[in-house]
């Protein structure tokens, strides 16, 4: 097999675990307190995490841009502080990744927080359980298809991004080439086959966790019903 095959496949991967998992670590605490929050700013708080869903990927990574930039204080602290340039760079792209992805996680956890009826919460609290407890041993485990979900978008969207990963890490093999920015160099260069192997794989891998979200919900939905 063709080891630049391979190795945009290989990143590929690891863009969509490491944004998928931090993902996980970030947006479970985020969508709890969202739903559990009477902030007045609560909606504009709710517009901002869906902001990457509307805006164009282009102006994401335009902003990211900026603020990697040595001419931002942000990125001029960091090459100063810790010699760390994140404009073309893994590194950058996985940050940009995760704010690109951020509403596919927070939003279906949200969702499903919002949908449990509160008695669950103030049974907890009458027994005495912490909101730490309450929410990973009674809420939690309540919402798993909303969380298989979460995860299971967040993945798929994560392995498909193509503008914010070409804006921000531009297109470097073995650094930041992903399958996505394969496809269209290899159809620019009328290397079809080639594409259309990076193609099926994006193809089936979307099916797979569709198909999966779509058979959890239905098996939820028969066991309410139950």
């Amino acid at each position: 097999m063709d080891p630049q095959f391979t190795q945009t496949l290989w990143i590929t991967l690891k863009l969509a675990v490491s944004t998928t998992a931090i993902l996980i670590l970030i947006g479970l605490p985020f969508a709890y307190w969202l739903a559990d929050t009477k902030l007045k700013i609560k909606p504009l708080i709710e517009a901002l995490v869906s902001m990457p869903m509307v805006l164009p990927p282009s102006v994401i990574g335009y902003y990211m841009l900026v603020i990697y930039s040595p001419r931002n204080w942000f990125g001029s602290w960091l090459g100063k502080v810790f010699d760390v340039r994140l404009a073309f760079s893994f590194e950058g792209v996985l940050i940009a990744s995760v704010i690109f992805s951020l509403p596919f996680m927070v939003q279906p956890l949200h969702n499903g927080l919002r949908a449990l009826p509160n008695s669950l919460r103030e049974a907890s609290y009458t027994l005495g359980k912490s909101k730490v407890t309450t929410f990973f041993r009674v809420l939690l485990p309540n919402i798993k298809p909303s969380v298989i979900t979460a995860v299971a978008l967040t993945f798929a969207h994560s392995i498909g991004e193509f503008g914010v990963v070409l804006m921000v890490g531009g297109n470097m093999p073995g650094e930041t080439r992903v399958a996505s920015i394969a496809i269209y160099d290899e159809v620019q260069s009328l290397n079809f086959e080639a594409a259309n192997r990076y193609a099926v794989i994006l193809f089936l891998t979307s099916l797979v966790l569709l198909t999966t979200i779509y058979s959890v919900n239905k098996k939820y939905d028969t066991w309410k019903m139950v």
